[in-house]
């Protein structure tokens, strides 16, 4: 029982992480722009892609660094050539903007790559264990994503509130037009968050995109759940993204892991349910494990419920 606690916890906080790494690039561009970018996971599906595609002429160490790069000029371009343009007809325009974007990225990828799943494997540097309990390997390439999303989370919290560059964003967040009297270029701060958004969604494709699975239908088995920790963290808040990924990624690992039902509980409390048959004998048997991919979205209509603002969150929706 400990080491499936002190796995699922290395586990939950490896995934919190990730999710983490996608989700704070949207609570900015959120925060300062007021969209929602549907096409956010795709970029997390280009920087894999990408990574795959440089890591076969290179290797994955420059691929590291060059994939993140290319998602910041795309993220740039898209912005203030797509977004933009589309801006002056409100947020339905942007909507339908940025859901066709993410239509348009997984066809591309699909002509370009195929739709089978590419050979993007973990590098042999990393391909080892990094420490053995109970006789469970825990991966180097593991530790390795868990310190990447550290050091970005780490470099973000650095940008934002200690450089110039970081106080103009959060100004830029709540006081667009004071800080555009004061001669600073909004639209370029607006260009430079989405460019690095987009980014950061990148480099989780990076390290994630051969640890998990490549594929083109990778954006639309992680978008669902990024927006879910924007919701449930607070729309808007970074440190809320933060508090989100980590409880859902834990929530979601613990439960995967739990083979256990109502049923069961009954059992051991020695009571009998009552019912010999029908849906509700089928419902107690329901595992949690079964129910694990449902339960970041019942977490989020519970909490638009009970206070639809987020843990976090201070802006109206």
């Amino acid at each position: 029982m400990i080491e499936f606690i002190v796995f699922s916890l290395l586990n939950g906080l490896l995934y919190g992480m990730l999710l983490f790494m996608l989700s704070s690039g949207l609570t900015l561009i959120f925060s300062m722009m007021g969209v929602l970018n549907f096409a956010h996971a795709s970029f997390y599906m280009l920087g894999a892609y990408f990574a795959y595609q440089i890591s076969t002429w290179v290797g994955f160490w420059p691929a590291l660094i060059i994939a993140p790069l290319l998602l910041f000029i795309i993220g740039a371009v898209v912005e203030r050539f797509g977004l933009r343009t589309v801006h002056k007809y409100g947020h339905v325009a942007e909507l339908l903007f940025t859901v066709g974007l993410a239509f348009l990225i997984e066809e591309a990828v699909i002509l370009i790559w195929g739709r089978s799943a590419p050979d993007y494997r973990i590098p042999d540097l990393l391909d080892a264990p990094l420490f053995t309990l109970w006789a469970t390997n825990f991966s180097m390439y593991r530790g390795f994503m868990l310190l990447v999303a550290v050091c970005m989370f780490a470099a973000l919290y650095l940008v934002l509130t200690r450089t110039r560059i970081g106080l103009i964003i959060q100004a830029a967040l709540t006081h667009p037009e004071g800080v555009s009297a004061l001669g600073h270029n909004v639209p370029g701060v607006f260009m430079l968050v989405f460019g690095g958004g987009c980014a950061m969604a990148g480099l989780a494709g990076v390290i994630g995109g051969n640890y998990f699975i490549t594929d083109p239908g990778m954006a639309r088995m992680l978008g669902p759940i990024v927006f879910v920790v924007v919701v449930v963290g607070g729309m808007g808040s970074l440190t809320g993204a933060f508090v989100a990924s980590l409880l859902l990624g834990a929530i979601q690992t613990f439960a995967i892991g739990l083979e256990y039902s109502l049923s069961d509980l009954f059992r051991l409390l020695g009571m009998s349910p009552g019912f010999q048959g029908g849906i509700l004998k089928d419902l107690f048997r329901i595992q949690i494990a079964h129910t694990g991919p449902i339960l970041p979205y019942l977490i989020m209509v519970l909490m638009l419920i009970f206070r639809p603002k987020g843990l976090m969150g201070t802006r109206e929706t």
